[in-house]
């Protein structure tokens, strides 16, 4: 077996966990009004009017007149949680996976196949378990601190729904989150592709130079991995959108009458907008996603490469020590 990278925690698949987690964070902090709006044009069944530019910078103003810089800013705790959590979740999970298909080498190159299994089995579990964070995340974004009912926070949220609609109303969704694995799984295999390219000229420039590579103390430009994140999740966004407007729709407890369960959602939407509202909100969620990923791609893969070349130093300084013992 090919020797395995150092790992700063117990295992590496732990510290691409931690990596993820803290691009989520700083990612739902950059961005949490984008989001705020995304879920709002989704749930909106009306005509919309003007240009997107337009549309999310009149939106944006009317929030921040009518609720102050604080209400572009509803529901950052079920967005940092379930950001955080999904992306910390999805790493280590995926991570895991990837070594496991690796046959225990988690450098190992995979096929364009095995990639996809992957990330949608990892996807999967991690819609799952974070799937209560997005649907208090969908309410309180559609609604505002006025409409009655609306939920304080993350705690608030989870804990009304838990009382007024079950545990298993906490899952709400749930079917769209795992047909929404698609989404990942495309993006994920892609980015794999165009990542391992990358390193592959690296290595290549290397050897014609006569130096000695090693990729794991090395990383892609943040340029490559903004262009490689854009991307890979453009082409995931335009395949797999529209489950994500039923999905909205469907979570949305002010729009239960007219939308209450998915196979209504759809004909609904169909039947009163046609193919264009399946991907209503499409503008805002690309001008969010696509930075949103270049943010979070970025700072993932440079905290992943710091955690491993700080255990790798370490490692080195151990076995220095340790031959200099054996060696007085």
């Amino acid at each position: 077996m090919a020797k395995q990278p150092s790992s700063f925690f117990a295992t590496t698949a732990i510290d691409h966990a931690v990596a993820g987690l803290g691009a989520g964070v700083v990612t739902t902090l950059c961005l949490n009004p984008l989001d705020l709006l995304k879920i709002k044009f989704q749930v909106n069944t009306g005509a919309p009017t003007g240009g997107i530019g337009k549309q999310i910078f009149y939106a944006l103003r009317d929030i921040q007149q009518q609720q102050g810089w604080k209400g572009l800013y509803r529901g950052i705790s079920p967005n940092v949680a379930g950001n955080a959590s999904s992306w910390g979740l999805y790493f280590l999970f995926y991570n895991m996976l990837k070594k496991q298909a690796g046959g225990g080498d988690i450098n190992k190159p995979l096929s364009a196949a095995q990639y996809l299994i992957c990330s949608a089995e990892a996807s999967a579990v991690t819609a799952v378990i974070t799937n209560p964070f997005w649907l208090v995340r969908v309410r309180m974004f559609a609604s505002t601190r006025d409409t009655p009912g609306t939920y304080r926070g993350l705690w608030d949220g989870l804990s009304t729904i838990t009382r007024t609609e079950g545990f298993s109303g906490l899952f709400r969704g749930t079917t769209l989150a795992l047909v929404g694995v698609s989404n990942g799984a495309i993006q994920f295999m892609a980015y794999e592709k165009m990542k391992r390219w990358g390193f592959d000229q690296k290595r290549k420039q290397a050897e014609r130079a006569g130096k000695k590579y090693n990729q794991d103390l090395d990383k892609l430009s943040n340029l490559a991995y903004s262009s490689m994140s854009i991307t890979s999740k453009f082409m995931a966004s335009a395949a797999t959108y529209p489950y994500q407007v039923v999905r909205s729709r469907t979570q949305n407890n002010a729009q239960s009458e007219l939308f209450p369960d998915i196979p209504t959602t759809i004909r609904r939407t169909w039947k009163q907008e046609g193919f264009r509202g399946f991907y209503r909100g499409l503008g805002t969620s690309l001008v969010r996603v696509l930075p949103g990923n270049c943010i979070t791609f970025v700072v993932y893969e440079n905290l992943a490469w710091l955690l491993r070349t700080s255990a790798a130093r370490r490692d080195a300084r151990r076995a220095s020590e340790s031959s200099s013992i054996h060696d007085s």
